[in-house]
């Protein structure tokens, strides 16, 4: 094949193991062969009725189905840019990003309907026709490694989401790092809740199961019941999910009694992982794998395993096998163990650069390589990493990276607000939500409830504060800049 990229992996793996079931989705399997034949009929559809051809990008906008992975192993199979949509994002929001990335097509999940989006729409009524109308035959594009997979936007620090590039080999040294830590086998069954629009779930998750032709299968959501009873009737094996979703299964009556017997390994990324939260799985026999990442990393970067998951509890681990990780302090120097520093990644899984975002890019990437994550780290003497801190202020609530610069902007657009600061309080539920600190103008009045109502509809739902508190002012510098650190001080209890 002269296609090495993402495209060609159905084909790869049907050629193996056919009839091996490949995904199951509501009740209905499908085996790798037809797998492959669906994804052959989309590829040749796609460029035939929508004019899809190399470095075009695909957009695709819904909850886990088969149609989301179809449709990103098919435009893999012409070259083109798989661009996958956050269905949590507000209308404004999804406008820009498809204005950004101006994608030759939107395909639409079964529960969308595309209403004030711009662009061509491919609606879910009309998916299966055009994919019977594609050929089955093969189509063997020219796709190298460094040839841009997919574009996935991450909320950017300036209120403006930026589209992280990640190339096919980017991907493919992921699912290799993954697979040196964690010894998947053939005959997984790999459920997968978490969004396939998040890195962790589609490069974690989806891409190393069909690498390893296991079975995958796919559930529109997270849900307690519905977990419990999949692990329980389909023997599932793998699970990957943010702590807030691990937490509440504990939470469940089910939790003591569940036959959590077949699962083998419980992967666990998107934010810290709580140290009770690990003893609780322990004591039901279970370790977490648990790592640090990002988006820009495609996400791998560092990596706690099983062994080491009791006594090295509540770091993060050390760098990926083909990954390199370096601290680094204030002055530029390596910071030495129990020093912090920034967190700098290299190696082949790191992204080449944000979508026609030059100056963005060069901030956070060296001549050399070198990603700044922008967060802070702390190795121990055997270079086991804890993440301390982060630099950009970024809220992690639930998984979801909540921007506080995003939400302060959309804030200042009611007229109440003088003055406002965004920061992370810790929330049993989500881990971290937002608390909104407000200084009102003059004269105005305001209640917290009618803010909160401001911002329903210009931001996803997770984004939204969970409070707002008025202050009388807010904390600066000499130079009038704001200074986050008092606010947590004196309000992130």
């Amino acid at each position: 094949m002269r296609n090495q990229g993402m495209g060609s992996w159905p084909a790869r793996r049907a050629r193996m193991t056919p009839e091996r079931v490949a995904l199951s989705y509501r009740g209905r399997d499908h085996t790798y062969r037809e797998l492959c034949e669906r994804v052959n009929r989309l590829a040749s559809a796609l460029a035939a009725s929508h004019g899809v051809r190399r470095g075009d990008r695909v957009a695709f906008l819904g909850v886990n189905q088969p149609s989301a992975v179809e449709t990103f192993f098919a435009a893999g199979l012409l070259g083109a840019v798989f661009v996958p949509l956050n269905t949590r994002l507000a209308l404004p929001e999804l406008r820009y990003v498809l204005t950004d990335a101006e994608p030759a097509v939107l395909v639409l999940g079964a529960e969308r309907d595309g209403a004030g989006l711009p662009g061509r729409h491919l609606p879910a009524a009309g998916y299966e026709a055009l994919l019977a109308s594609g050929s089955p035959e093969p189509i063997d594009e020219p796709v190298g490694l460094d040839d841009v997979c997919l574009i996935m936007y991450t909320s950017g620090t300036t209120g403006h989401p930026k589209g992280a590039m990640l190339t096919h080999g980017n991907l493919t040294w992921n699912t290799v790092n993954l697979l040196v830590d964690v010894p998947l086998a053939h005959d997984e069954v790999v459920l997968i809740s978490a969004p396939l629009f998040h890195i962790a779930a589609l490069a974690q998750t989806l891409v190393p199961s069909v690498l390893k032709g296991g079975r995958v299968i796919l559930e529109p959501s997270f849900d307690v019941e519905r977990t419990f009873d999949l692990i329980e009737s389909e023997r599932v094996t793998v699970m990957f999910g943010v702590p807030s979703m691990f937490g509440f299964l504990t939470r469940s009556p089910r939790w003591d009694k569940a036959d959590l017997s077949s699962l083998r390994h419980l992967l666990c990324g998107g934010a810290p992982v709580p140290e009770p939260l690990i003893r609780t799985y322990q004591e039901r026999g279970l370790m977490f794998l648990q790592g640090y990442g990002m988006t820009e990393a495609a996400p791998g970067a560092l990596f706690l395993g099983a062994e080491r998951s009791v006594d090295k509890a509540g770091t993060a681990g050390v760098p990926h096998f083909f990954s390199d990780v370096r601290l680094v302090a204030p002055d530029g120097s390596p910071a030495a163990p129990g020093e912090p520093g920034e967190l700098y990644v290299q190696g082949p899984n790191v992204m080449p650069g944000y979508w026609r975002r030059p100056e963005a890019s060069a901030e956070v990437l060296s001549a050399d390589g070198w990603f700044r994550s922008g967060d802070v780290g702390v190795a121990d003497e055997d270079g086991y990493v804890r993440i301390s801190d982060r630099i950009k202020d970024v809220i992690i609530s639930g998984g979801e990276n909540v921007y506080p610069a995003e939400v302060e902007g959309a804030l200042y657009e009611h007229a109440a607000v003088a003055e406002c600061a965004v920061i992370g309080v810790p929330d049993q539920k989500w881990g971290e939500v937002g608390k909104a600190l407000v200084v009102p103008r003059p004269g105005a009045t305001a209640a917290p409830e009618e803010l909160l109502k401001h911002l329903d509809g210009r931001l996803a739902r997770y984004k939204i504060p969970k409070y707002v508190e008025f202050v009388a002012e807010l904390p600066k510098n000499a130079a009038g800049k704001l200074l986050k650190a008092p606010l947590r001080e004196l309000y992130g209890g």
